[in-house]
């Protein structure tokens, strides 16, 4: 509220300092989630999570005092929005990674629900992680951007995501770019059937173990019957336990197109490092062209566009000639300068897309194989597996026949 803003004593924006970590002068934290619903961008009921972060100068309990925290609710794709930020702007840099969006690819042993506690309080722990050190990195922890992320409920982020177009994109990468997503959607979408298959594969093999303690149990009340329902019963043990090792060889599989899964994500990185050269190499040209622009202006004294320089001339009267000499001769100066990092940033950008895309092509050439590979090995498994499942029910016949 507006009157516990006046009792506060102290200035956030001044612990925005460089080469002083955020987190050695503020306490973060992520204190708790919770479950809302509302419409998205497309008019569409949605249920989603939102987290509440929390800041509080260290200094407080020191001081004997304890003001209210700062404190806003952010969703899990506004940190996404922010550590894409950060990689963008710091490409230099290692940026933490966040935790998983959703469950993933677990089968009988965790829920892959989103909204599941457990998963939500996990998810809870690592962004509350990801806040923390990127608040104790001391360039990342600087940035202004990230400030405004943990103060300000209605931060740039997202503007700075819409805005960050460049205005000549490559065709190539940004088809690139949309494959990398598409790439990692339909490899996610993969993994998941892999992993509902694998939790109801378990089911089935372990229901086996079932018909082989009932065997057991039959033949000791059979005299004619008892030595096949016994063998029955062990063909039928071996097979539920069998299960283990085929999972485990499944899971081998799934981790090869994992590795493409992240792959992806370094594909669109790739991308998104071209389009900051590209966007760097245009706002050079601009910054030139509206260098020219003045020098032409200030030189026929024509102003072309509006601006504060021109109505405080019709204003206050036209400067000196000796001032727009100084002026020409300063702007001389800058527009050398603007040409040559055009042509510093118009090389750059030749090179990383001249390198990149003998790289990418490289790892077009290794990902077809790898995956048609593990696709292969993957397609004879699971044969191979549907063999047992009719060797033992052949075995069990055998068994069963010699009654």
């Amino acid at each position: 509220t507006t009157e516990t803003q006046k009792n506060r004593c102290w200035n956030p924006q001044s612990m925005v300092e460089k080469g002083t970590s955020l987190l050695k002068k503020m306490e973060i934290s992520v204190a708790e989630a919770e479950k809302r619903t509302g419409k998205n961008a497309v008019n569409m009921q949605e249920t989603y999570t939102v987290y509440l972060i929390e800041m509080r100068p260290v200094d407080a309990a020191s001081e004997g005092t304890n003001p209210v925290p700062d404190s806003l609710w952010r969703r899990y794709s506004e940190f996404e929005l922010l550590r894409n930020y950060l990689l963008v702007t710091y490409p230099f840099l290692v940026v933490p990674p966040l935790p998983e969006k959703r469950a993933e690819f677990v089968w009988h042993k965790l829920s892959a629900d989103n909204m599941d506690p457990d998963f939500v309080e996990r998810r809870r722990v690592g962004l509350e992680n990801f806040l923390l050190r990127v608040a104790s990195h001391p360039d990342l922890s600087t940035d202004k951007i990230f400030y405004s992320f943990l103060t300000e409920a209605d931060s740039r982020l997202k503007a700075l995501n819409a805005t960050f177009r460049v205005k000549n994109p490559d065709k190539r990468f940004a088809e690139m770019k949309h494959y990398g997503d598409e790439l990692q959607s339909v490899i996610s979408q993969l993994l998941r059937v892999r992993a509902r298959a694998a939790d109801r594969l378990y089911g089935v093999y372990k229901v086996h173990g079932n018909y082989g303690r009932v065997f057991s149990e039959w033949s000791a009340i059979e005299k004619e019957m008892g030595d096949g329902l016994q063998s029955a019963g062990h063909h039928m043990d071996a097979y539920a336990a069998s299960v283990d090792d085929i999972l485990e060889e499944e899971e081998h599989y799934a981790d090869q197109m994992k590795e493409y899964l992240f792959y992806a994500d370094a594909l669109r990185a790739v991308c998104r490092k071209h389009e900051l050269t590209q966007y760097e190499l245009e706002m050079a040209a601009q910054d030139l062209t509206s260098k020219k622009q003045q020098r032409e202006e200030l030189a026929t004294g024509t102003i072309r566009t509006f601006s504060l320089k021109g109505v405080t001339s019709k204003l206050f009267g036209q400067e000196t000639p000796e001032q727009r000499e100084a002026k020409l001769k300063m702007l001389e100066t800058q527009i050398e300068e603007g040409e040559e990092l055009v042509k510093e940033r118009n090389a750059e950008c030749e090179e990383f897309v001249k390198s990149a895309w003998v790289d990418i092509e490289r790892f077009k050439e290794q990902k077809d194989h790898d995956l048609r590979e593990a696709l292969i090995s993957y397609a004879i498994m699971q044969i191979s597996m549907c063999k047992k499942g009719i060797q033992v029910w052949n075995n069990a016949k055998e068994c069963f026949s010699k009654m």
